[in-house]
């Protein structure tokens, strides 16, 4: 047991919820309406302030009493600004992309004439029939696990979130030995979501089994991967449920202090979480004495400076003793010598939010969802080539195909899927026929993918996979920081391989070398930005190997994406006399005019920006790529 009385426990925890129960925001939700406004980084970048003052304005002039509440996000980034109207007795409706002229309606006739405005409702059918999509139905169909209050409370008030069960947990465990905490974790088979999988469980118990005192738990919140934002958008939607875990697992492996290792690129996240940690402190749920426990808990904030090596927990200890990010030789690990040569627990941010979960529900709870090797739920933050780009949580075992199109909504524009980049940076890219793979551990490691930290681009039939492999390897080479040859040197020549190919001055043997200069990275690196910096490459050539050759052999990009490689030109049949679209649009004043008033497009200045498609009419559609570009019909300027 803890040093403190169980009975003081439970009594002063007992006074903060009822506390909540009168400085939460929205009041009563049964004595009025609540409009939440999601003000996460999306749903500000979208102008979602600009739609809280109109709010504000509207109920006012109508004279309506309301509560209106800033929220997080609630995973529909394709949709911001997102508006959720919650009438007593009634099921919340979501609208999307909400202006301030949609925002003055909803306030007119749904709030005060009791007519929803169908056309502008989360997912209205194009028959117009109403089908909201209801909280309830929305956390079944996803599973909300983690992100189960994002988007719902306030995350600038505690009190939100212990009016919804939050902090009860901690009350509860601090009434317990940390060996019975830790047991639990590893019977509920809890894998880290930083993009390792390792056990949880094992990790605390390692740290809890060591003698020396002045332990240490990091958060690792250094999200760099292009395209992800899962860890950015928890910290900025619901801060205590990540306190909550944190608080938690210092409890069961015996540390009194920890740091919340996060990108200053994020300040909102920062500002949510100072906050955040300002309010626990306040009210004795962190800092000395948690709930008269005995048990004393400092938790700070580091903020890194962006680079994406430090992701990398030896190289994020460095950083945070003031030294360059730089991975270190393993072992000793962290848990046995890390900060300051202090025995260091890190845990990523999805890992600790999910613990309160697990302690609430039991093991086997969690075990029941997923798979038996990866129980629990996955975060997603899908962008790409998809209708519905966001942020989604699902259970392990879903397939990509069900992610990509039942839940994210498939291909826009009548396209074909081509690929789904899973991972991160150094993920893998899977082809359509394994998109009935399971999205979990061992499964993605077997095609050539990771889980890594949750970032996945979809892409379409459009996409060169030889340049999707060049861009991704740019960026890891560019993150590279130096210290293995392997890494170092390595990364770079297989950049420069793959720019000659795109340029269209690869040879035969190019293929070859990429392959074996992938896997004696992948074996002589030392920490996962190297090891992994190939799957790109690795899994292109595996799964796409014939685009590689018509690059090499026939220096053709079959997609058109190479500019090297392809050219466009106006097909003088379907170009309109006297159209002027395409050549206000041309940066380099490339498009003439010719003497029957059609245009033509002079390749010594097309620059292969592919504006001038964008802007020709798509009843027309005139301008055409082709590759190679030799194959481009050739208009001389003389005919103007």
């Amino acid at each position: 047991m803890t040093s403190g009385n169980p009975e003081t426990i439970l009594k002063r925890f007992a006074r903060i919820r009822q506390d909540a129960k009168t400085f939460q925001s929205g009041g009563d939700t049964a004595s009025a309406p609540i409009i939440r406004v999601g003000m996460a980084s999306c749903g500000i970048a979208a102008g979602a302030p600009e739609i809280q003052k109109v709010f504000e304005e509207s109920l006012a002039n109508q004279r309506l009493n309301a509560s209106i509440v800033s929220v997080g996000c609630m995973g529909h980034c394709y949709a911001e600004p997102v508006v959720v109207i919650q009438k007593p007795g009634a099921p919340p409706r979501i609208y999307q992309k909400v202006t301030p002229g949609i925002a003055r309606m909803i306030v007119k006739y749904d709030l005060k004439g009791d007519r929803p405005i169908q056309s502008h409702i989360l997912d209205v059918t194009r028959q117009r029939r109403l089908t909201p999509i209801l909280w309830e139905s929305f956390r079944k169909e996803h599973h909300r696990l983690v992100l189960t209050l994002c988007g719902h409370i306030d995350p600038k008030n505690i009190y939100d979130y212990i009016a919804q069960g939050g902090y009860a947990v901690l009350a509860k465990v601090l009434r317990f030995y940390p060996e019975n905490i830790i047991q639990s974790i590893s019977e509920a088979g809890l894998r880290g979501r930083g993009g390792a999988g390792f056990t949880t469980g094992l990790k605390w118990a390692f740290a809890r089994n060591i003698p020396r005192a002045h332990k240490l738990v990091i958060c690792n919140a250094d999200e760099g991967d292009p395209g992800t934002y899962m860890d950015r958008t928890i910290l900025e939607s619901n801060p205590h449920q990540i306190l909550e875990g944190l608080a938690i697992c210092c409890y069961a492996v015996g540390a009194h202090q920890a740091v919340i290792y996060l990108r200053a690129e994020y300040p909102l996240a920062v500002q949510t979480l100072s906050t955040a940690i300002d309010q626990a402190e306040n009210i004795g749920l962190l800092g000395s004495d948690l709930l008269g426990s005995g048990f004393n808990l400092d938790v700070r904030i580091f903020q890194g400076s962006g680079a994406f090596v430090c992701g990398e927990e030896t190289a994020l200890i460095r950083s945070m003793e003031g030294k360059r990010g730089m991975p270190e030789f393993r072992p000793p690990f962290p848990v046995e010598s890390g900060f300051m040569n202090r025995p260091t627990v890190i845990n990523n941010v999805k890992t600790l939010a999910a613990v309160p979960a697990i302690l609430q529900h039991g093991a086997a709870w969690y075990r029941n969802i997923g798979t038996p090797n990866s129980p629990g739920t996955a975060i997603f933050s899908v962008v790409g080539d998809v209708l519905r780009p966001g942020l989604v949580e699902i259970p392990m075992g879903v397939t990509l195909r069900t992610l990509i199109f039942d839940i994210c909504g498939g291909i826009p524009g009548k396209k074909k899927f081509k690929a789904v980049q899973i991972g991160g940076p150094s993920g893998g890219c899977i082809p359509e026929k394994l998109l009935d793979v399971p999205i979990e551990f061992g499964s993605l490691e077997a095609a050539g993918a990771m889980m890594g930290s949750g970032g996945m681009v979809v892409m379409n039939e459009d996409s060169c996979m030889v340049d999707v492999a060049r861009y991704f390897l740019e960026f890891t080479q560019k993150e590279s920081c130096g210290k293995c040859t392997f890494c170092r040197i390595g990364t770079y020549h297989l950049l420069e391989i793959l720019n000659r190919i795109t340029r269209g001055e690869g040879v035969e043997t190019d293929l070859d070398l990429l392959e074996s200069m992938s896997l004696d990275i992948r074996n002589g690196s030392l920490c996962s930005l190297g090891k992994t910096a190939p799957n790109p490459v690795l899994t292109t050539l595996k799964y796409f190997r014939h685009e590689y050759e018509a690059h090499v052999r026939e220096k053709r990009c079959p997609s058109g994406r190479c500019r090297a490689l392809t050219a466009f030109y106006i097909d003088l049949s379907k170009c309109i006399r006297g159209c002027e679209a395409c050549v206000g649009s041309c940066p380099t004043h490339a498009i003439f005019t010719t003497l029957t008033r059609k245009k033509g497009i002079d390749q010594s200045l097309c620059v292969k920006c592919g504006e001038c498609v964008v802007t020709c009419p798509m009843a027309y559609a005139a301008i055409k790529k082709i590759s190679p570009p030799e194959l481009a019909p050739v208009i001389e300027r003389s005919s103007k």
